[in-house]
């Protein structure tokens, strides 16, 4: 079923009249209508769908499916003859976006053979990715620079329908798939593809390219763009972004980098010196468990119960008592919202046997765990009181020692 194709007619018709060929439903049950000719653009080759309106009825997607272009629409449009009206500013965007790729690809091809390999319109911004490894900063800024110098030349952004073997008349940039009703975009002398999107008539509506950033992907790099308008919302952005920095770091824009910088060197100053205390104070606290021990027949026992500690500061607690004193046995049992922790850990000299300790123990809370015969660790559920718990740890040691 054929609808006419009015966005290829011109891509500037904001709103047109139509008839109703079809309103059904699809197999996942949402309304879509297929007209006799549309001004909505399906989603395809990297470029997204139109939205707008048929009849005041939203138009959230249109695709081409099995020949038909469907307008699938929130409500079903009952009328046969119908007014759409496009979301022009979401159309222009992506006519900006669009053909800003048409020329920024050709200029990373043309200034340094790295040719495009695929292209994504999104929501906020755009990306090609380049059949390259690498991407210097020189080059990207290069190749922008050469772009917007084309946009300003506000030079003809043409489209051509021609046959398969006319073709050889054109440099085209790669194959072109298709043997039957083939549409070139031609930008004279910059680039010539075959492309089934909208595009402006003039180089100088894209407004300008700013490259954001890029990245590896995979063997490839991945630049980030955007164009025309989008340009000015990132700016407006990052403008906002820069005001809240200025004031929050009381520097001018100009020495927000040093500003940063500074506060930077202070904070991993600070993390250092925090450090430093935090190993004085696991030292002092560590003196003092020891101090406490309870002097057992012939061993030391330090155990303690604490709430919402680190477990592995608990781990290094217990590692230590263990690696300076003698004949000295460590059971803690931590307890948070959701479970009870413990560690436990032995002197080498000692003849305990840590891991049948914890799998007797584990059982009582549903607990997992592991460790070695020197160190064993474990969690489980809140089944008993952390009293409870350590009397229970205890009375095993007591059993298997």
């Amino acid at each position: 079923m054929d609808t006419e194709k009015l966005y290829y007619q011109d891509p500037y018709i904001q709103s047109f009249s139509a008839e109703i060929l079809q309103s059904k439903k699809d197999d996942k049950g949402r309304f879509y209508a297929v007209l006799n000719k549309t001004a909505f653009y399906p989603a395809g080759g990297g470029q997204p769908h139109d939205t707008g309106t048929i009849n005041d009825v939203h138009v959230y997607d249109v695709k081409e499916e099995k020949g038909e272009i469907r307008h699938y629409t929130e409500t079903p449009v009952q009328e046969r003859k119908v007014n759409g009206v496009i979301n022009w500013v979401r159309r222009f965007g992506h006519m900006q976006q669009h053909a800003g790729q048409h020329l920024l690809s050709a200029a990373f091809e043309d200034m340094y053979g790295y040719r495009t390999t695929s292209f994504h319109l999104g929501s906020e911004t755009c990306t090609i990715d380049l059949d390259t490894p690498e991407l210097s900063e020189k080059e990207a800024n290069q190749v922008e620079e050469n772009v917007n110098s084309v946009i300003l030349n506000n030079l003809p952004i043409q489209t051509r329908w021609v046959k398969a073997n006319e073709l050889s008349h054109f440099p085209l940039r790669k194959a072109v798939s298709k043997e039957n009703n083939i549409r070139l975009v031609i930008i004279p002398d910059i680039d010539y593809n075959g492309c089934g999107g909208t595009h402006p008539h003039q180089t100088g509506e894209v407004g300008s390219v700013k490259i954001l950033h890029w990245e590896k992907q995979k063997k490839q790099i991945r630049v980030h763009f955007v164009c025309g308008n989008r340009v000015l919302k990132q700016l407006e952005t990052k403008h906002r972004v820069i005001r809240h920095l200025t004031s929050m770091l009381s520097a001018p824009q100009e020495d927000l980098e040093n500003a940063l910088a500074r506060m930077l060197n202070q904070q991993r100053s600070l993390e250092k010196s925090n450090g430093t205390l935090k190993l004085e104070l696991l030292s002092h606290e560590t003196d003092k468990l020891i101090q406490q021990a309870k002097q057992k027949d012939d061993y030391k026992l330090v155990s303690k119960i604490y709430v919402n500690r680190p477990v592995k500061l608990l781990q290094q607690m217990a590692k230590n008592i263990t690696q300076t004193s003698g004949n000295m046995l460590v059971l803690f049992v931590n307890e948070t919202d959701a479970k009870l922790q413990i560690v436990g850990a032995r002197s080498k000299d000692m003849d305990m046997r840590m891991k049948e300790f914890l799998s007797r123990i584990l059982p009582g809370i549903n607990g997992k765990g592991g460790g070695s015969e020197t160190m064993v660790q474990g969690a489980g559920d809140r089944t008993i009181s952390s009293d409870k718990l350590m009397e229970k740890m205890t009375s095993i040691i007591e059993e298997i020692k």
